[in-house]
């Protein structure tokens, strides 16, 4: 059982920083000179071969190291960053996702996709190296890593004291630990130094513990990574020491390089005889240090070796002295020092605040058990208010306040980055715009701006589409746009932000746009608007969202077959979105789309007709107001219409609509509401006021009534049906026709 939640674990953070890799491929694609994007798309590999490999993942280890490998040439300088490498490196990210996906089949995947990856990876390489690179690395390569730093390149290596210390006394058996041994002696010279009891006395002191030794080419970061997924319970210290007590005396110019460049300046000594021979370095046996032979002997104090260590000058002012070394380059070494540990300060404080994964199905149940809680909490407010005890109306109050602060608690939970899902927009239109032969940039904001998780879960497929249409009808050819005075580069822009309860997402792009003439033909030839109907530009505009209408030339493997926005509509009426589009014709196209924080629980406006009780989401709501029976007006045609300040507002009789029996009041109720730009009237008879809404889904049996998109239980118990005022418009319009 613990394997496999291990296993899950891996999986997990895998995809994360699968999309992390992502992310900084389409980036570095964009800033191949920027090494930072080179650095965390190597990390992000080597933790995913390194864990991979300690959970049982080896085909995933295996070709994520050849991946990695590659990268490493370009950390180190001997690879340029190219589009072919960034699509190759791509390529592999979605090859890993497929293994991680069919992870617990015994079969390999597409192994013919695996080894077209490879043999491109292979091929690159020999494309771009050096051929006196190639020469050199036929020469004959150093014995050992400390032979290799004493040859003249010790500012490439770091050496590393690696402390492990067990949580609990005997809970940590040392055949926990192979794994991560092995994965170390990989990287390069490594050893054991100290294990549990091999100095008598100090584990009383300091608990079980290992000391380790690490001499490679490696990031600290990534050495760390080797116990992000370690299956034992330590705490791991990660000290870098100075190369420098590997270097011999007879190498000056590799002395004056590591205090160029890694000199550990005012970093405290290990000890007063860490001067060690390369034969030292090797040996499996380390000698005791000296200030603990003088303390064991009673000789000084441990007082007295610590003022010893203070006294000592830091190694950049003794080579200073000696004149090996400028002293400014002993600043400039303290100075990136400084900065070395600014940054891992900074990523101290990061790790601080740490973080727990839930499961998704956790968190739905506590949406639901709040939902619960808010009707309870609406049944105990309506019995205090019949009662009239003070008392409880004190208690029931407080009651309130906590349940709308665990309310918005718990639904802040749900709330994620919008940002989550941009990279793979950057993807689809890298992807698509090389297959359509175009130039096409893609910029986004308020990555930031939080929305509930099954909004974003359920909104990613419309807004496919939606670029998918931006960049293959929008958007022109190079040679198109440079004709019409363009830039040959065409540009699309996605944007998020809140807006009162509300998220507002707009895709902008500075394509074609959409011609109002030729969407006016279309719906004449399809039937939809008559020859002689007169609509405004932005009415035509919306007939792009019926089913099977398409303005396109040619059907094409994007589009063109008249599917998809009408998907695309449906699918934002069902978040209880709204979706609308502006167009200029050779200038681009705008739509916004809007969208409430979240679908748990919303504040709507209760309304009675009748016995029966419905619910208007307060967020369409733009005011109400009280109207005799006469003065509604019901033209020749059919039309309902009423005349609110000097404006012609449509409206709909819910009692009519919904065939509800009995006689309406002489002064009925209108609530105006405001859809996809235009305000329609909502008759109703008495407009009770605002109620906490906690969406409860419909059976089976009522799921597709059109007009209703849930229903909530009040406060006595009895329900009240959710109005879905879009679907209700678009089948009153559609009948009216």
């Amino acid at each position: 059982m613990s394997d496999d939640l291990n296993r899950q674990i891996f999986k997990e953070e895998a995809y994360d920083l699968l999309g992390e890799l992502e992310g900084a491929l389409l980036e570095l694609e964009q800033a191949p000179e920027d090494t930072d994007l080179v650095n965390q798309i190597f990390r992000a590999l080597h933790t995913i071969k390194g864990s991979g490999s300690m959970f049982g993942f080896d085909d995933i280890a295996e070709f994520t190291h050849e991946v990695e490998s590659v990268f490493d040439k370009v950390r180190n300088g001997d690879l340029p960053v190219t589009p072919t490498l960034c699509s190759l490196a791509l390529k592999s990210r979605d090859y890993i996702r497929k293994m991680l996906d069919s992870a617990d089949e015994d079969e390999v995947v597409a192994p013919d996709e695996m080894q077209e990856i490879l043999q491109g990876l292979q091929g690159f390489v020999l494309n771009s190296a050096d051929p006196v690179d190639i020469d050199e690395k036929g020469a004959e390569e150093p014995e050992s890593i400390v032979e290799e730093v004493n040859a003249g390149s010790p500012a490439d290596f770091h050496q590393y004291q690696i402390t492990l210390t067990a949580k609990s006394d005997g809970d940590v058996h040392e055949s926990k630990l192979d794994s991560l041994f092995e994965e170390l002696e990989k990287l390069g010279e490594f050893r054991v130094v100290t294990r549990p009891g091999d100095v008598p006395g100090d584990d009383a002191g300091k608990g079980v513990y290992w000391e380790l030794s690490l001499l490679t080419e490696v990031p600290r970061d990534d050495v760390g990574d080797i116990f992000f997924f370690a299956d034992a319970d330590l705490d791991v210290e990660i000290v870098e020491l100075g190369v420098d007590a590997i270097v011999g005396e007879e190498s000056p110019e590799s002395v004056e390089a590591v205090a160029e460049i890694v000199l550990p300046v005012d970093k405290e000594l290990p000890s007063l005889t860490d001067d060690l021979s390369e034969d030292d370095y090797n040996d499996e046996v380390e000698a005791p240090r000296l200030g603990e032979m003088l303390i064991k002997s009673g000789e000084v104090t441990e007082k007295d070796i610590q003022e010893a260590l203070k006294k000592q000058k830091p190694i950049g002012q003794i080579l200073a002295e000696e004149g090996k070394i400028a002293p400014e380059n002993v600043a400039r070494a303290i100075q990136k020092q400084s900065e070395v540990k600014e940054g891992e300060a900074n990523r101290k404080r990061q790790e601080a605040m740490t973080s727990i994964r839930v499961a998704a199905d956790k968190l739905d149940y506590l949406v639901d058990l709040v939902g619960e809680l808010v009707i309870v909490q609406a049944q105990i407010e309506q019995v205090v208010s019949e009662r009239a005890d003070p008392v409880l109306t004190a208690l029931a109050e407080e009651l309130g306040r906590l349940s709308d602060e665990l309310r918005d608690s718990t639904l802040s939970i749900r709330m994620l980055p919008i940002g989550s899902s941009f990279s793979k927009f950057k993807r689809l239109v890298r992807d698509l715009s090389g297959d359509l032969n175009k130039e096409i940039g893609l910029t986004t904001t308020g990555a930031e701006t939080e929305l509930d998780k099954t909004v974003i879960e359920r909104l990613a497929d419309p807004l496919v589409h939606l670029l998918r249409n931006s960049i293959d009808h929008g958007i022109e050819t190079p040679e198109e746009r440079i004709a019409n005075g363009k830039p040959p580069q065409g540009m699309i822009h996605l944007s998020a932000e809140h807006s009162g309860g509300e998220v507002l997402i707009r895709i902008t792009d500075d394509g074609r746009g959409m011609s109002s003439d030729t969407i006016r033909e279309k719906g004449i030839e399809r039937g939809l608007i008559s020859k002689d109907s007169e609509l405004s530009d932005k009415d035509l505009l919306k007939l792009i969202f019926e089913p099977g209408f398409s303005t396109a030339t040619e059907v094409t493997n994007v589009s063109g077959r008249g599917v998809g926005m009408d998907v695309v509509k449906r699918a934002i009426d069902s978040l209880r979105g709204t979706i609308d589009i502006d167009s200029k014709f050779g200038k681009g196209t705008i739509l916004t789309i809007r969208l409430p924080l979240t679908l748990a629980i919303i504040d709507g406006l209760q309304v009675q007709i009748e016995d029966g009780f419905y619910v208007i989401p307060l967020s369409l709501v733009e005011e109400c107001v009280e109207l005799a029976r006469s003065e509604f007006d019901d033209n020749e045609s059919g039309q309902k219409i009423l005349h609110l300040r000097g404006e012609i507002v449509p409206y709909i009789h819910l009692r009519e609509w919904f065939d509800i029996e009995g006689e309406s009041p002489p002064i009925e109720q209108i609530v105006i509401t405001g859809v996809e730009g235009s305000r329609i009237g909502i008759v109703v008879d008495t407009v009770i006021g605002e109620h906490q809404t906690v969406i409860k889904s419909l059976s089976r049996v009522y799921k597709d009534v059109k007009g209703i998109s849930g229903a909530t239980i009040k406060g006595d118990g009895s329900i009240a049906l959710i109005l879905d005022i879009p679907s209700l418009v678009r089948r009153v319009i559609s009948e009216s026709r």
